[in-house]
This record gives structure tokens, C-alpha cells and sequence, in this order.
């Protein structure tokens, strides 16, 4: 044992309490049996300066031999220091201090938590370096999540980007294979983080292929044959590819009716007058949705009637909907969305601290048309918001 190297901790005790360290570099972990690098591992995961008695139970009672012999081959090889107590005519471990912890955990595969902060910040980084609006709030998701588990989702936010730069649109399973060359390589709990950090549909990604849902006196021809969507009882749905297939519309279509909620979309479709147009607006419109209400709108330009939800996000994208009619010229007007219709429900909500923040906002675009103005009033005022199914 001359060749250990012993500190005594006090030299009031010098014989009752000491350090044992071997100097030098350590010697390589490869010829550790893979028992013992297990057991190893889960030393280090208790932070590198533990009592022995704790590491001791860790190994469970079926190992005591074995970690009392991975002790012995820690210290030769220079990988620890014990602090020993003289107790009963020996000594006695009392604290182990694993050395060289950063590369002990390098030599056994396992993360170094202060390379994986850094590393994590500067993603953290060039993510702000986006500028991407759409994807903060997934940004910010990620802040909330351990940083191994932030590391390990980050690559997704970059490929919603690059997705979203190429005007890409697909199933999730496009999205998957674009992102990791797999069909089936997101998790159900990866999906599901980003379902509930994103909005998935604003970015072109439908679990399956989205379908707008239409009654319209139209009959569009097609590059094999004609459609007649007249001919549907109460709506259709039809999909993107179909309808940018569509070359020419006949039929006369006096104006759109574009409804949000869908029970009362379907309501509307089956009550719509002959010359009505009806088209389910799916919440805040996506790409899919917006290209092809367009490619309908030069086929068959209306006029535009907008029923969303009668509060501040309904507003919202009552606007955003109404772009494609502003772009092409063409007039529109809310519908179903006085304050006299949400006054007149019989079960409101109050307004959210989010809902205020979005109000005052809205209230500051310019060209707001007339009733959305006195609803916006009429909101503040009140402090409720509500839900169009209540009355169409």
C-alpha cells in the first residue's frame, strides 16, 4: 500500500480518520466487466461525492462483494479517494469521492449535464435566430422542458422551419420522413408535445389529408370528368389536390357563407338557400385551406358572409379568412356575430387574460369593420365571450 497516497483529515485524529488517493492518471475502464461498469454508472448518476454506506445500498444486497471489489479496483486505478474511518482494529470507508468525474462519464457513455447546458444554449440561440413568430410558442415550450429532453425534441422545431420555408403541406407521416428520413420515427409522445405547442395545421401537417367541407350549387369540371357538388344532399369534401384539379366552375353562386363551428356549419349547409355557398372554416385558416378556398374563389367569386365564434379569436380569424376576398377585390361582411347574438346566448364565458390582451389588440386594426367594433365594446364592457353553436 506504499504507493497510496494518505491524507490525514485532522491532525488531532490523525489516527483515526485518513484520505487514500492514488496520483496519477487512471487507468482505462476497458477490461471492466460489464457488471461493474452497470454498477459504476449508477455511482456517478449520485453526483460523484457520496457516502459509502448509500452507494453500498445502491448496489443491493445481493452485490455487496461486488461493490466492495469495484471499490478496491476504483481506488488502485485511480479513480477515487476514500475517506476512511478507524473503527474496531480497521479502516473503514466512510465517503467516496469519484476523481475525474467528466471523464469517468465520457469513458462510460454517459451525458455530461454541464456539456448538455451548453449545448442547449447555443440551440437555444440560433432558435431565436429564426425569427420565426409562428414557432415561439414552441420555443418557448421547450424552455419548460429538462434540458436533456429539450435536446432531444429541438431538431423538430428546426425542420417545422425549414418545412414551413418550402411551403410544404402533407400528413404527419410526410412530416416525419422529412424530418427524420422515417415515416414513423416521431413518438406518440413526441406528436402530441408538438399538437400541444403548435398549431400542426397552420404549418400543413394533418394526420391525414385534410378535406374542405362545401354545399355549393357549383359543378366543377375536372381534367377526367365533371363534379357535381349540387348533387350532395347536404355538403361535400373535397381535397386540396381536387379541388386545384378543378379547370373551370359552372353554376352561380350568390354569396359564400363561411361558418366556424362545425356542428353549426353543418346546420347551415343543410339549410342554405339554393344560390348559398357554404364552406366549413377549420378555426385559424391553414395553407391548405386558404389555397384552396382561393382556387374556388377564381372560379366562382361571391361575396362573403364570415360566422366565427363571437369573441376575440373568432374575430381573429374571421379577419385572417377574409384576406383572400380583400385580395381578390371582393366585399365581405361578418355574419351571425352582433353583439345582439352573443348577447342573446344563454350561457357566455368570461373573458381570459389572453382574450383581453387579443381584444385591445384587435380594437387598434385599422378598417375594422363596423359590427365587430361594437362587439369588441361590447366584450370590454361585459367581460364575456361566447360560443356561435348557441344560436346557429
Amino acid at each position: 500500500m506504499a504507493d497510496w497516497l494518505t491524507e490525514p483529515l485532522d491532525k488531532r485524529t490523525v489516527c483515526r480518520k485518513r484520505r487514500r488517493s492514488i496520483p496519477g492518471p487512471p487507468q482505462p475502464l476497458d477490461a471492466l466487466p460489464a457488471e461493474w461498469r452497470g454498477l459504476l454508472a449508477r455511482w456517478v448518476r449520485h453526483g460523484g461525492n457520496s457516502r459509502w454506506e448509500t452507494l453500498r445500498k445502491d448496489a443491493g444486497a445481493t452485490r455487496v462483494q461486488l461493490a466492495d471489489a469495484l471499490l478496491d479496483w476504483l481506488l488502485r486505478a485511480g479513480w477515487c479517494a476514500v475517506t476512511e474511518q478507524w473503527k474496531l482494529g480497521a479502516w473503514w470507508p466512510q465517503q467516496i469521492e469519484l476523481l475525474n468525474i467528466a471523464q469517468l462519464r465520457a469513458a462510460l457513455g454517459l451525458r455530461d449535464k454541464d456539456d448538455e447546458t451548453l449545448r442547449w444554449q447555443a440551440i437555444r440561440t440560433a432558435l431565436q435566430a429564426l425569427d420565426n413568430e409562428a414557432l415561439l410558442p414552441a420555443v418557448l415550450a421547450l424552455d419548460a422542458l429538462p434540458v436533456q429532453r429539450a435536446l432531444a425534441r429541438q431538431d423538430l422545431i428546426f425542420k417545422l422551419h425549414d418545412w414551413q420555408m418550402r411551403q410544404q403541406n402533407g400528413t404527419r407521416r410526410d412530416f416525419a420522413l422529412f424530418a427524420r428520413n422515417d415515416t414513423k420515427a416521431l413518438t406518440d409522445s413526441e406528436w402530441n408535445w408538438l399538437e400541444s405547442a403548435t398549431d400542426l395545421a397552420e404549418f400543413g401537417i394533418e394526420r391525414h389529408t385534410p378535406l374542405l367541407l362545401i354545399a355549393a350549387p357549383l359543378a366543377l369540371r375536372m381534367p377526367h370528368g365533371q363534379l357535381d357538388l349540387s348533387a350532395c344532399p347536404d355538403f361535400a369534401a373535397l381535397t386540396p389536390a381536387t379541388i386545384q384539379a378543378a379547370t373551370a366552375a359552372s353554376g352561380t353562386v350568390s354569396r359564400w357563407l363561411l361558418v366556424e363551428n362545425r356542428t353549426s356549419f353543418e346546420r347551415a349547409a343543410r339549410s342554405r338557400a339554393a344560390d348559398s355557398g357554404v364552406i366549413w372554416l377549420p378555426g385559424f385558416p391553414p395553407s391548405w385551406w386558404r389555397e384552396g378556398v382561393g382556387r374556388l374563389l377564381d372560379l366562382a367569386p361571391a361575396p362573403a358572409q364570415l360566422a366565427c365564434d363571437p369573441d376575440p379569436a373568432g374575430i381573429a380569424i374571421a379577419l385572417k379568412a377574409a384576406a383572400l376576398w380583400r385580395e381578390r377585390g371582393l366585399a365581405w361582411l361578418p355574419w351571425k356575430m352582433s353583439a345582439a347574438d352573443l348577447a342573446s346566448l344563454n350561457a357566455r364565458k368570461p373573458l381570459t387574460e389572453s382574450d383581453k390582451l387579443q381584444l385591445a389588440a384587435l380594437q387598434q386594426e385599422p378598417a375594422l369593420p363596423a359590427p365587430f367594433m361594437i362587439l369588441l365594446e361590447w366584450m370590454r364592457e361585459h367581460g364575456e365571450k361566447g360560443e356561435q353553436e348557441g344560436y346557429l
